[in-house]
């Protein structure tokens, strides 16, 4: 009798992936240990065995999304015209395939006490953007570009707030034709704030 091969390794890269695409289209709570094992194609203690828990997994998943699709404010341009380019990439990549909206802003959002972990680990990330932005505003200021009197942690949190919102927006099925109105009414704020033109993009 021959004797049975040994099973094919699955690759950890691969399987990771598959799971970011089904927190990504259903949120923590959403995808079920049964979704992540069709997706990855492994048994549930492939699965432990491999990632540790579902909340290890996420967090390894969030990883990968911020690697891959993660995208921040730009440094070396005038601070209106980052924060309207901000936008409307935001605005872009919440509408376009492989997901909708921004796994960060929305994938851990209305969890329950077994989810701690997994909300933890957006808020992480989330909190570092709003200091990104925050840093950004800040060194406007001291360059001249905002009045001193501007309240960058107001303005921060307001940029942020837009980005969330959008994020829910799309996933509520708005499309970037209707994202974009957001960005437009930015541009025009921003332009008559800082007094820097408004930018332009083919």
């Amino acid at each position: 009798m021959r004797k049975a091969g040994r099973p094919r390794a699955f690759d950890p890269d691969e399987a990771l992936r598959r799971a970011l695409m089904v927190f990504w289209e259903r949120g923590y709570e959403g995808a079920s240990m049964t979704s992540l094992q069709e997706a990855t194609g492994l048994t549930a203690p492939q699965l432990y065995r491999a990632f540790e828990s579902k909340e290890r997994l996420f967090e390894r998943a969030v990883r990968l999304y911020q690697d891959e699709y993660g995208f921040g404010i730009r440094d070396g341009v005038p601070l209106a015209e980052a924060v309207v380019e901000y936008l409307d990439r935001a605005a872009r990549e919440f509408t376009a395939e492989p997901g909708r909206g921004c796994l960060v802003s929305t994938g851990s959002l209305a969890t329950g006490q077994d989810a701690k972990a997994a909300a933890a680990i957006c808020r992480a990330e989330r909190d570092n953007a709003l200091a990104g932005l925050r840093q950004r505003i800040i060194d406007a200021i001291r360059q001249g570009e905002l009045p001193e009197s501007t309240d960058a942690e107001g303005l921060s949190r307001s940029v942020g707030a837009l980005i969330q919102g959008m994020s829910v927006q799309a996933r509520d099925g708005a499309t970037y034709e209707d994202l974009a109105h957001i960005v437009t009414t930015a541009r025009a704020l921003l332009a008559s704030s800082t007094a820097v033109p408004a930018p332009h993009w083919s």
